[in-house]
Formats: C-alpha cells, sequence, structure tokens
C-alpha cells in the first residue's frame, strides 16, 4: 500500500503541476492532448495529472482529489455526467455516481473541506483537453449530488440576503465565463480551425481570438463551435465594430467607406485587400463550420453599418 505523502509534499505537487500547466498552455491560452498532460513530471519522476478512465484523479499518495474531468461532447450528444452553471453564477460538478461515500466523492470532499486548488480539464476534442485551474469546491449540494465549484478569488465569496446579492450574482456569472467557459470555448474554436485566423492564416496562438459570429448576449448568442470563428486580434476588432463583415456564403466583405480611404499598407494589405474574398481557413468537420443564420443575422447588422 502506498504511503500518504506529507500534506507540504501534497501542496508542492498541486503548485509544481499548476505552473507546469501554466507554461505548457501559454497562460492558460492553448488546450493539450492526453499524451502532452502525460508528460508531467515531479521530482524527476513522471505523475499523472488526469486519470485516463475516470473523471475524478485522486492519486493514492494524495487525501484528496488533485484534478477533475468533463468529457468531449460534439454537438447534439450528452455527455454522462452533466456540469453546469448554478443561479448564483458558480458552475457545478456532479458526483460519481450516486452514493455520497463513493471513494471518488469522499475526494471531492476532501479538497472541499480543505480548500485543495484543483484542475478541471474540459474536453474540447477527442483526447483534447482545455486545463482550467486553480478551481475550488466550495460547497456541497446532496440533493442534486453535485459540488459547487469556484474559479480563483471567488472562493470565499458567499451568497446573501443582501440588496447586493444580485450585484454579487451578476459578478459571479461573469468572472465564471471569464474564467471558465471562455477559454473553453476558445480551445474548441482553434482545435476547430487549427490554430489559425480564418480571414488571414495567422497561426501564432497569443495572437489569436475566439470571435463569437453573434455575441453571447444575443439569444443565439451560445459559446458555440458553429457560432465562433477564430480571428487573429485585428480582425477580429475589424470584425466586432462592422469594418469588416462575412457573408452567410463564408466570403469577405469590408465596409464601402474603408475601401476609399487611403492610408498605410497594414489598412491596404491588411483588410482592403480582403474584400471579395473567401475564408482562408474553414474548419474541416462540416459540423464545425459556422452556421449560415447566425452569419447572416450579424451580416445584416454588417450592411446596416
Amino acid at each position: 500500500m502506498t504511503a500518504l505523502w506529507p500534506a507540504a509534499e501534497q501542496d508542492a505537487l498541486r503548485a509544481g503541476a499548476i505552473r507546469w500547466l501554466a507554461a505548457r498552455t501559454n497562460d492558460g491560452l492553448d488546450a493539450l492532448t492526453s499524451e502532452e498532460i502525460g508528460e508531467f513530471t515531479f521530482g524527476g519522476v513522471s505523475f499523472r495529472l488526469m486519470d485516463p478512465q475516470r473523471g475524478i484523479r485522486k492519486p493514492r499518495q494524495f487525501t484528496a482529489a488533485l484534478s477533475i474531468r468533463t468529457t468531449y461532447r460534439p454537438e447534439g450528444a450528452e455527455r454522462p455526467y452533466e456540469d453546469d452553471m448554478g443561479p448564483d453564477g458558480l458552475v457545478r460538478y456532479k458526483w460519481r455516481g450516486d452514493a455520497p461515500n463513493h471513494p471518488e466523492n469522499r475526494a471531492l470532499r476532501e479538497a472541499m473541506i480543505h480548500r485543495a486548488p484543483l484542475i478541471w480539464f474540459w474536453g474540447v476534442g477527442q483526447a483534447l483537453y482545455k486545463p482550467v485551474f486553480p478551481v475550488y469546491l466550495i460547497a456541497e449540494e446532496e440533493a442534486q449530488q453535485q459540488f459547487v465549484v469556484a474559479t480563483d478569488g471567488l472562493q470565499h465569496l458567499q451568497q446573501t440576503t443582501s440588496p447586493m446579492e444580485e450585484v454579487l450574482r451578476r459578478y459571479l456569472r461573469q468572472e465564471t465565463y471569464r474564467r471558465l467557459h471562455q477559454p473553453v470555448f476558445r480551445s474548441m474554436i482553434m482545435r476547430a480551425y487549427e490554430s489559425s485566423c480564418a480571414v488571414c492564416q495567422l497561426r501564432h496562438s497569443p495572437l489569436l481570438d475566439a470571435a463569437h459570429i453573434v455575441e453571447d448576449r444575443h439569444e443565439r448568442g451560445i459559446a458555440s463551435v458553429r457560432n465562433g470563428l477564430a480571428l487573429c486580434k485585428i480582425h477580429h476588432a475589424a470584425y466586432d465594430v462592422g469594418i469588416l463583415g462575412l457573408t452567410p456564403e463564408l466570403r469577405v466583405e469590408v465596409r464601402a467607406d474603408i475601401l476609399g480611404e487611403v492610408d498605410g499598407p497594414l489598412l491596404e494589405h491588411g483588410i482592403k485587400k480582403l474584400h471579395g474574398r473567401p475564408l482562408m481557413v474553414v474548419p474541416r468537420r462540416r459540423a464545425d463550420r459556422p452556421d449560415p443564420d447566425l452569419l447572416q443575422i450579424h451580416y445584416e447588422r454588417f450592411r446596416a453599418s
């Protein structure tokens, strides 16, 4: 039987894993394959951060869970466990099975009690995961068989009955999207577009964004691959402010007044010469390609501008 590590050594591994993931993911921007995640070492020895079969990783040397995993779900498919956001703006992570004393549920409970930082591996493709770190379990909802998950900096914020509760709830929801859902959305888009700008083919990850075709506050603005484009920061900004549009047939258009403007080489070659050209990068899988109806919504707004 493997002996438990001292608490300080367990803490050191958690901190080392988070530093390693930050370096390997470009400070959280990029997703990693299962094989890449398996390259982590601690003290020169290989150490598994994610369980290949189970959703919850509790090393034998640890008193509490180290990581949790959400499996990849293609469009229209269901996951075996559905993790979702609650009315308080925080995400839920389901128990393993329905037995509260299942060893993996006990491991999560230990992480909650001791406020241990966890890594959440969120599936964004086959054997491709977006690591989100650190996250904390701050409560357990036994009736719903789930734990409440908070991102760093939110774990000590508690719900109250004060008039500020709705403000707090909105803040928590915004922060959860910023720390969890938006990075996952970005990783899904980068996978579909092979980390290339759809308009100009730029392939430098730090200069790429996952752009919504229809903004997330729109009733149809879900964080789905079909509602996204991989765009470099310049073309993302141009798309958002209506300088650059995209037809439902995936052809780029530039606003008429910009076409008549005389400026430096960036405007001439980086914007104006795109007019009338098809997208340079389109997802290989048809299921990942932009939704024509969503493109039409944005294109009509572009034309009206």
